[in-house]
């Protein structure tokens, strides 16, 4: 089953796919590392266009540097704060939440309804930044309307977020900020890895998108930045050898494969705690379980495909191993 079709089927893979969510979290953990925003800074015309490559392959051209954008998705907003370009942003996808100064521009829309195309053309924006997975159909009628779209691609590991980082920057004028947040973006996933090296015998990882069926609950398969981070942070997803994206297993299976470690990913959104996972039938024999190795964890640092995966890597890894992070 693809994610489309999970979409249509429970309405979570709208998190993922659009790197979303429908509901306010409940009480999201705090993470223990911060990702750092560039400082704002003004922008110095310049007297060439810029032009580069989206996520399409199309040449996109801008006469100069982005001075206000409309960012179609959160991880968009993430990267345009993250690298100072903050201030320039005039418009924002219903669900850009983060940094929290993001709620108080103009809300486009775009959650499980339209996007709003009056207040999109009242913004009159320089550059709209869309996604990758955004309908080519809503690309195109945006480029009729008479704007200049940027697709970002959606990254697949950290050098993709890396680069799209370095592309935003282009496009807005932020090179220099950029360049510097990359770099220490760079430094902490080094100083992550140096320490998972030392790992002789990998953890079994269970990462829960949805139970919301208990008996086959919803997982993140190959090719999604929770399969990768998981690898990076030392562990093995136990989701990883499955057909698909986004899967479901059942409660069978997860006995069988007795997970290390079950990390709540579905906390954020639907307020899962361990003890409802240890009062599932079946769940209470896991060694996770037993064990008290039952997270709470903030799906938006590995559902988002921006700068925050960073510190979902960091997170994730504290999780698998605390102690070499004392």
């Amino acid at each position: 089953m693809n994610k489309y079709h999970f979409i249509s089927l429970l309405c979570l893979v709208l998190v993922f796919s659009m790197v979303l969510a429908a509901c306010e979290p409940t009480e999201n953990p705090e993470p223990t590392s911060t990702l750092e925003q560039m400082p704002t800074e003004t922008i110095v015309p310049k007297t060439e266009p810029v032009m580069v490559t989206d996520g399409l392959g199309r040449s996109i051209r801008l006469d100069a540097p982005a001075k206000s954008i409309v960012s179609m998705a959160p991880s968009n907003t993430e990267i345009l704060f993250a690298i100072g370009a903050g201030s320039q942003v005039v418009g924002r996808d219903e669900f850009s939440d983060y940094p929290p100064e993001a709620k108080d521009i103009a809300n486009i829309g775009g959650g499980f309804g339209d996007y709003n195309l009056e207040v999109i053309t009242s913004l009159q924006p320089d550059l709209i930044l869309a996604s990758s997975l955004q309908p080519s159909e809503l690309i195109q009628t945006l480029e009729d309307l008479g704007f200049t779209v940027f697709v970002l691609a959606n990254p697949t590991e950290m050098e993709g977020l890396f680069s799209n980082l370095m592309i935003v920057a282009e496009l807005t004028g932020h090179q220099s900020q950029a360049s510097m947040l990359v770099e220490s973006l760079r430094n902490r996933v080094k100083a992550v890895e140096e320490k998972i090296a030392t790992v002789d015998d990998p953890i079994l990882v269970f990462y829960e998108l949805d139970a919301t069926d208990p008996k086959a609950p919803w997982t993140a398969g190959p090719g999604t930045f929770v399969d990768t981070l998981i690898s990076m942070a030392g562990g093995v997803n136990l989701g990883s050898k499955m057909q698909g994206e986004w899967v479901q297993i059942s409660v069978e299976e997860i006995i069988i494969q007795d997970p290390d470690v079950i990390i709540l990913g579905d906390y954020t959104w639907g307020g899962v705690t361990p003890e409802d996972v240890a009062s599932r039938t079946g769940w209470e024999g896991l060694s996770a379980v037993q064990t008290s190795r039952v997270y709470p964890f903030d799906d938006n640092l590995v559902s988002r495909p921006g700068p925050r995966l960073v510190v979902g890597l960091e997170e994730m890894a504290r999780l698998l191993y605390p102690n070499l992070f004392e």
